[in-house]
């Protein structure tokens, strides 16, 4: 069989033959990791598969922001990655051996109680994915590794998909097929789906995990963890060095003045970059573990979904690394993916639900290239930008979104609205995070009395009331499996297409049905 993917329709239902399963993830990096637990968690059985023979090694996407936090939270993880990250360090400039001054790259906030992760951990990528690898683990999934994906085909009630596993050939038949196999995307080029972007910066850059020795990086050394440490003016091009948690190891960064430079990524070269722009010696560079070179780029795919294909994280958008976006966007396309696929499979919700997909991530994600863009080209300019809330994502929303209902009138221009992050608070003995987390919608009142009768008979809603929390106002509100409010309303009284029973029954109302 060609190693190139090959796609195409069917007339018939095309059983196939082989391991069927529900859904099919290509790709085992944090955004195919993130799908899988959160599938497993609503009982939706999910194939993932990755072609290399292990985890990507490397630090690269190290920021995990607010928004992501809660993700993760609601996911059971957090506390790992907590354990595993740091706060992100103060920068500190030099010039050749000559320390020049500390600034800070973000703004800094305390949480607050609706929202409690107020700034971004940094966790190294390949740890990202080893906790959620080991989660994965706990939910009873498992990753594929080795595992190619050959070509697919699709037909009107299922996806046939082409494996290739150490030469032997497997057929499999599922419902849904999910590229999460990153920006050079062989599931996104075999359907056609073109990307629309610009080259960010055209100098080519190196991005590394290097060892450096503790006579050099001690707490007392030039070369301290308590800072990122930034060459801007060094020959050749600016370089960065940032301590990654957990270890020895720094994340380094180097920007070539050249355009048209070759990157050499071997360890000769990384470790003989580092004594030329900074004062290291060749001894204090023990070790180079992983390299990688780049140019920046910002793209995004024209549609996120072909039929019952999806494309998501870097299949779907392409960032530079600037403002730590790209990863924590992914994350999100999973997280809002997932729910929707384990209310159309478990719980008889209309196919129409996943329509809403593109609609609200397309949207998201070409407002964050547009912010990573920014901060990239004003970084490189020598503007030190500061890192805010846009950044954290907890204002992401969804408002204009069909699965956005707000049956209130008259409210305050910031009032708490459909489509919006649902804020978290104090609940009983713990919090309203806790009320929220699971594999279900929730149903809040706040400053009025619950309905008798929130729910079909068949699903069984969790509800929970307030007397009074400013940061909601006054109503009820449904909060979507991943923490958006979506219908708001004085009361669950009324029928129509925006009452609470109609939005009920376009998330699926059964109770949850067993994996075939």
């Amino acid at each position: 069989m060609s190693t190139e993917p090959t796609t195409g329709t069917e007339t018939g239902t095309g059983a196939g033959t082989g391991t069927d399963t529900e859904v099919v993830i290509v790709g085992a990096g944090p955004t195919g990791l993130t799908l899988a637990v959160d599938l497993a968690r609503r009982g939706v059985r999910a194939l993932l598969v990755e072609r290399g023979d292990r985890l990507f090694p490397g630090s690269r996407g190290k920021g995990v922001q607010p928004r992501s936090q809660e993700v993760l939270d609601d996911l059971g993880v957090l506390p790992a990655f907590r354990a595993a990250g740091t706060p992100y360090p103060r920068m500190l400039n030099h010039l050749g051996a000559e320390v020049q001054g500390e600034w800070d790259m973000l703004e800094r906030v305390a949480p607050t109680e609706p929202a409690p992760y107020a700034e971004p951990l940094l966790v190294p990528q390949s740890r990202t994915q080893e906790l959620l690898h080991a989660r994965l683990r706990e939910v009873g999934g498992e990753v594929r590794f080795g595992t190619t994906l050959t070509g697919f085909r699709q037909t009107a009630d299922g996806v046939t998909v082409e494996l290739s596993c150490g030469g032997a050939a497997e057929t499999v038949r599922a419902a849904y097929l999910v590229a999460c196999d990153g920006g050079r995307s062989t599931v996104r080029r075999a359907l056609g789906i073109g990307m629309t972007g610009e080259t960010v910066d055209p100098h080519p850059m190196l991005v590394a995990d290097v060892r450096i020795a503790p006579s050099a990086a001690g707490p007392h050394a030039r070369l301290h963890r308590d800072n990122w440490h930034m060459w801007p003016q060094a020959p050749g091009g600016g370089v960065g060095l940032c301590p990654l948690p957990g270890g020895d190891l720094f994340q380094l960064v180097a920007g070539f003045a050249d355009e048209r430079a070759t990157v050499d990524t071997s360890p000769e070269a990384v470790r003989d970059l580092l004594t030329a722009r900074t004062p290291l010696t060749a001894a204090d560079v023990v070790e180079v573990v992983w390299a990688s070179d780049f140019r920046a780029r910002a793209a995004m795919a024209d549609r996120f979904r072909d039929g019952r294909v999806f494309l998501a994280g870097d299949a779907a958008h392409v960032h530079s690394p600037a403002g730590g976006q790209g990863l924590n966007t992914g994350l999100q396309d999973a997280y809002n993916l997932g729910w929707k696929l384990g209310r159309v499979l478990r719980h008889g919700a209309p196919a129409a639900l996943l329509d809403s997909y593109e609609a609200e991530r397309l949207p998201v994600a070409a407002a964050v290239l547009g912010l990573s863009t920014r901060i990239h080209r004003a970084a490189a300019a020598g503007a030190r930008t500061r890192r805010g809330a846009t950044e954290r994502q907890l204002g992401l929303g969804y408002r204009d979104s069909a699965l956005a209902v707000e049956t209130r009138t008259g409210l305050a221009e910031d009032a708490l609205r459909a489509g919006d992050r649902a804020p978290d608070g104090r609940y009983a003995e713990g919090r309203l995070f806790d009320l929220f987390r699971g594999p279900r919608p929730v149903l809040l009142a706040v400053g009025v009395p619950l309905p008798e009768r929130p729910q079909a008979p068949a699903e069984q809603l969790p509800t929970g009331r307030l007397t009074a929390y400013e940061p909601y106002g006054t109503g009820l509100f449904l909060i979507r499996p991943d923490g958006y409010v979506g219908w708001a309303g004085r009361s669950a009284e009324g029928v129509g297409p925006e009452s609470l029973t109609a939005y009920l029954a376009a998330l699926g109302t059964s109770a949850p049905v067993p994996a075939p």
